[in-house]
């Protein structure tokens, strides 16, 4: 086994995903699905799935209430797939309680690049949008199973319980069905399949205009709108204007924005708390609220969000 599942509850920020925020859009060249289950459903759409550049974004957000594993492996490179095969059997054993995403590295090279893939095949679990780091290199079918048992205690620790809608277990029994997602909800899920950002943002913020508590839409679109200030941003041009302009409150904000999709969340929130700390009026409180939108992108329970509100309000009084 060349690693240990991860010992405790998942931290975001662990991935790079910074890459998807120029992801191809559906129909440009590089965008079509290739893999293992070739014509087979997308994300949200059965245990094992293939997941592009332009889906992960709504495969993340299916992990809010079903574990998802990413399994990276390569077309050139025949011996790769047969861990997909071992996978996906793991996968339909389960009977749902799961969803496999296969990834082709030469189909989608941006979501390659976001995950830092140094060897395949490479598996990565996803809990609500965070990354359980699984193993790297060939394994057997029964080390993979060991691997997803533990993902699936951690999801249970964490309140994940749900099954890939439809699925049958080894036996042919069926899984529970999943009731049918709130209306903007899939409305949001459905643009973001589309690789459409304005779309999902505005299904996202009507879903919230009507539940102000709902948290699937509150995380939804905190990441949304991440991924829509970031779009096309070059993070070596933005760095060198932060570090030209440290009174501008908005170059100070892109590279908190960038730092968050590149996993380095202290280095972002310690940005703008020390710009709060240091100046005043309107763009303190700019620096303010979006150190607070952050915050929503990464979650409560992380405690480094915990640490960063602590500094936030020594910062303000």
């Amino acid at each position: 086994m060349t690693s240990q599942p991860f010992p405790g509850a998942p931290l975001r920020g662990a991935v790079d995903l910074g890459a998807l925020a120029a992801r191809p859009q559906p129909g440009a060249a590089g965008s079509k699905p290739a893999g293992p289950a070739a014509g087979g459903s997308q994300a949200q759409g059965g245990v094992v799935v293939e997941a592009t550049d332009a889906t992960v974004p709504a495969i993340m957000n299916s992990s809010i209430s079903v574990p998802v594993v990413l399994l990276l492996w390569s077309a050139s490179r025949p011996e790769t797939r047969a861990v997909v095969d071992d996978f996906s059997a793991v996968a339909r054993a389960a009977g749902g309680r799961f969803q496999l995403a296969t990834v082709d590295i030469d189909a989608n090279p941006s979501l390659a690049q976001a995950l830092q893939v140094q060897q395949i095949p490479m598996a990565i679990g996803m809990l609500q949008g965070q990354p359980v780091p699984l193993f790297v290199g060939p394994q057997p079918r029964e080390v993979i199973t060991a691997y997803v048992d533990e993902l699936l205690k951690i999801a249970v620790s964490n309140g994940i319980t749900g099954r890939v809608p439809g699925a049958e277990d080894a036996e042919g029994n069926g899984a529970e069905v999943e009731p049918p997602l709130p209306p903007l909800i899939q409305e949001a899920y459905d643009a973001v399949d589309r690789g459409d950002l304005d779309g999902a943002i505005a299904a996202f913020t009507k879903a919230l205009a009507d539940n102000p508590d709902d948290r699937e839409a509150q995380l939804g679109l905190a990441q949304m709108q991440l991924l829509a200030r970031t779009q096309g941003v070059d993070l070596a041009q933005a760095r060198q204007a932060a570090a030209e302009r440290p009174d501008d409150v908005a170059a100070q904000t892109m590279v908190a924005d960038l730092d968050v999709l590149g996993g380095h969340l202290e280095d972002a929130f310690t940005r703008l708390i020390d710009f709060v700390r240091t100046h005043a009026g309107d763009d303190r409180d700019a620096a303010r609220l979006h150190l607070i939108g952050l915050f929503d992108v990464i979650g409560n329970d992380d405690p480094r969000v915990k640490k960063g509100r602590t500094s936030l309000m020594s910062a303000l009084f």
